[in-house]
């Protein structure tokens, strides 16, 4: 049985491969040029990169503003997979999902890669356990977006 649910403006969709496994969710995340659409609520701010530094200067105008502005999003405890696609930026992209802070650095787990060219689409997989986290690609440089992992 296949369910789809909405986490704001994120789609979870849990994927069944066993059904005596615990059951994992998707969540899809979209980045375009200095940012992940759905974390800015599907806003495409029509920002041009062509490198690394194109994002740095923008994020330093903008970036502020945006994560005040962005979508906390808030999930459970379990495993996930983060399907996220390389939408029209020119050069390769990651993904680093990690805890916030030093302390949730330390005892949260963290999942990152890279590989992610133009128009390619990538898996990261995750135990996510209680706790405030942020994610962000490095190689697009994007604000820290906000995760909280809370039980029920």
């Amino acid at each position: 049985m296949r369910q789809y649910m909405m986490a704001g403006l994120i789609l979870l969709t849990p994927i069944m491969s066993n059904p005596l496994a615990a059951e994992t969710r998707v969540v899809e995340l979209t980045q375009v040029p200095c940012q992940f659409l759905e974390s800015e609520k599907d806003i495409d701010r029509g920002f041009t990169s062509q490198s690394i530094s194109d994002c740095q200067t923008i994020n330093k105008k903008t970036g502020e503003t945006r994560l005040a502005e962005s979508k906390t999003l808030e999930l459970a405890p379990g495993r996930y997979v983060f399907r996220v696609t390389n939408k029209d930026v020119p050069y390769e992209l990651g993904f680093w999902l990690r805890g916030d802070g030093l302390i949730n650095l330390a005892r949260l787990p963290s999942v990152s890669g890279g590989g992610l060219t133009t128009g390619k689409t990538q898996d990261y997989e995750i135990e996510l356990k209680p706790g405030e986290y942020v994610y962000s690609c490095p190689l697009n440089p994007t604000p820290d977006y906000k995760l909280i992992v809370t039980e029920g």
